[in-house]
């Protein structure tokens, strides 16, 4: 039986898991900056130059120690290398833009910290920071970054330093995985309940940690790498930073159930002898997400509302497009919930310190969000396209030069597309994009219409030479849409795109473009994303989510006519489901249906082993774990429509 149910498309992406395979490629080293590329990263450099460096004195402030050596995981395979940066020193090289350079130099500042008396940050582990606030009997911790690995070097490493102390409390901020998924690194299951240790998280936290990415998550795990980076070399040709962190940390995924939940705007707890005000603030950077002060310490943490950089409204990766407005109007509300505030802290990047700070630093947050929001609308309604929007959005001023607001993480551009999106939806109202042609068919009459490949590879490479980056990343495009085998194509456009990702300020805009060339010259990867990683995490999604993402995998060409009707029972929750097709369309619902063709039985774990592929053959045909009753041919069948996407599919080329 394992064959069939290893047909079910689910995917907790985590933020991508396993390490990728390459394909074979047309080869090639990476470029050196073109001309057009150094003029306009001088020119950048130029732009940024009266820029305060109260910020590296804010990042370095309250250093105790710097970690050493690697992260490893059970395997020994590395996960981290504390080294793997060391060649972010001096001016900016060519290929990086010296905003990105100069921001990447900022996250580069690993190691625990001492924020304010009885308040520590552990920095650089991870993408995302931990803080350890001082109860009166142990460690607070406010996050878990991404793995079990990485939030577990983070605690040893401040034991190391600080003392053993148990964790009375821990505070997820919000449902992205890093900042709970290594919440078992933290805090075993056992200890917790044992000691009944206050979990707190926002109102939905579960809800939106456990599905965030089934449904989508193979898409949207493929689309990570390139956000990420996770595949390029960490160098000035490579991955130099991500924007919110140096790298996300592909290690085991877990959860830790919250016992304590934020319903309300304002809402006061004690934990562990210190006094929260805690604040929910959902749907904007996140669907589920809190803030919280101390008083007693004049301590804020703004979570990831705001970060050392201006945010994405939709990322490159994929989401649910957030609200601009919304996220502008709890920045409002920030203003006066740190009116007191003396010291902030978040779950990225460097704390601020001084209240006239603070204020200047969430005001200008307040603003890039609420011009990006406004703008696009006003020039919406004034009938201009997205692209046009972006191309016309400038921001005034008094904000691009802050630079805790510049677009290292999200896009300015892309942001206004998303605002757009947000109201408008993808049609730009041009009948024309009503019903376009697919990228393959488009890019095959584009390149007849240019007289051939070898015109249009000439035009582009004219374009290329004039620095015109743009027009040559669209003409060799549709030529490699067209055609995917054509060499001299590919590696133009990789060398266009990674002057492209040369110039640019954000680091996920950097990281797709260098992956798109990486992947032009060696090939998508061999394999898909591995979600073995994130059992502990799947085993507290509920079952309702996979059989969603299952009905969503229902090959329905292939359907068409057929009435299977399949129980499936978790012996072990003692729940059970009856799916069935009608229509071509997989419907489930609690329960059993009398006349089923075929009824399997199993427990959660082995479900979720076997979704996630680590269940071999004997663990399930030979498992007392999995019993099967009524027709096993249909059941085969009826598995054998629900297609796996295996996450390998390519990006740039088709």
């Amino acid at each position: 039986m394992l064959r069939p149910l290893s047909f079910v498309a689910v995917a907790v992406t985590a933020l991508a898991l396993a390490a990728c395979g390459k394909n074979p490629g047309i080869g090639g080293a990476s470029s050196d900056a073109s001309p057009s590329t150094q003029k306009e990263n001088t020119t950048f450099a130029q732009a940024i130059a009266a820029a305060s460096g109260q910020d590296f004195e804010d990042a370095k402030r309250g250093l105790i120690a710097r970690p050493t050596g690697k992260i490893l995981a059970a395997d020994g395979s590395v996960l981290r290398d504390f080294a793997a940066y060391d060649f972010l020193q001096g001016a900016a090289p060519d290929t990086v833009n010296p905003s990105l350079w100069r921001h990447a130099q900022l996250n580069a500042n690993i190691g625990l910290y001492k924020v304010m008396d009885g308040v520590y940050q552990l920095r650089g582990f991870d993408i995302a920071n931990i803080t350890l606030i001082e109860g009166k009997t142990g460690w607070i911790v406010v996050d878990a970054l991404t793995s079990r690995e990485s939030a577990a070097a983070a605690m040893a490493f401040a034991e190391q330093h600080l003392g053993k102390k148990p964790v009375s409390g821990l505070v997820l901020t919000h449902a992205h995985a890093d900042h709970f998924g290594g919440a078992l690194g933290v805090l075993s299951q056992q200890d917790a309940a044992q000691r009944k240790v206050p979990i707190v998280a926002p109102a939905g936290f579960m809800e939106e940690a456990t599905s965030e990415n089934v449904l989508v998550g193979t898409a949207m795990g493929r689309r990570s790498v390139y956000q990420f980076g996770r595949d390029l070399p960490r160098s000035a040709k490579g991955n130099v930073d991500t924007g919110l962190g140096k790298d996300v940390i592909y290690g085991s995924i877990g959860i830790l159930t919250p016992n304590w939940l934020i319903y309300q705007a304002k809402q006061s707890m004690q934990i562990d002898g210190v006094d929260f005000v805690f604040h929910n603030v959902p749907n904007a950077e996140c669907p589920a997400e809190l803030s919280f002060s101390i008083p007693s310490k004049k301590l804020y943490d703004g979570a990831e509302n705001l970060s050392q950089t201006m945010h994405n409204l939709l990322p490159i990766r994929g989401a649910k497009v957030r609200d601009a407005l919304r996220w502008a109007t709890y920045m409002e509300q920030a203003l006066e919930q740190t009116r007191e505030a003396e010291v902030y802290i978040a779950s990225h990047h460097w704390p601020i310190w001084g209240n006239a700070n603070i204020q200047q630093f969430i005001t200008m947050h307040r603003d890039v969000y609420k011009y990006t929001h406004d703008q696009t609308v006003r020039l919406m309604n004034a009938g201009y396209t997205p692209s046009e929007i972006a191309d016309k959005v400038q921001l005034p001023k008094s904000l691009a030069d802050f630079m805790a607001v510049r677009g290292h993480y999200g896009d300015l551009r892309h942001n206004v597309k998303a605002v757009y999106q947000y109201y408008l939806g993808f049609f730009d109202g041009n009948p024309a994009h009503l019903n376009p042609l697919p990228p393959t068919d488009a890019g095959r009459r584009y390149v007849d219409l240019a007289g051939g490949a070898d015109k249009a590879i000439a035009t582009a490479q004219k374009a290329f030479d004039q620095g015109d980056m743009r027009w040559a990343a669209e003409l060799l495009n549709h030529v490699v849409m067209a055609d995917a085998s054509n060499k001299a194509a590919k590696e133009l456009l990789a060398k266009t795109y990674e002057q492209m990702g040369y110039s640019a300020e954000s680091a996920t805009w950097r990281n797709a473009y260098l992956s798109g060339a990486q992947e032009l010259r060696n090939g998508p990867p061999a394999k898909g994303m591995s979600k073995a990683g994130a059992i502990e995490l799947l085993l507290q999604t509920p079952m309702e989510r996979f059989l969603e993402a299952m009905a969503a995998s229902l090959d329905g060409p292939a359907a068409e006519g057929k009435n299977y009707r399949i129980n499936i029972t978790l012996s072990d929750q003692k729940e059970s489901y009856a799916l069935w097709i009608d229509n071509a369309v997989l419907h489930f619902k609690r329960g059993q249906h009398p006349e089923a063709n075929a009824t399997l039985t199993l427990t959660k774990p082995l479900f979720v082993k076997i979704i996630a592929g680590s269940a071999g053959i004997q663990d399930t045909l030979l498992s007392d774990d999995l019993k099967v009753s009524g027709s096993k041919v249909d059941l085969v069948r009826f598995f054998g429509l629900i297609e796996k996407a295996p996450g390998t599919f390519g990006i740039v080329s088709r």
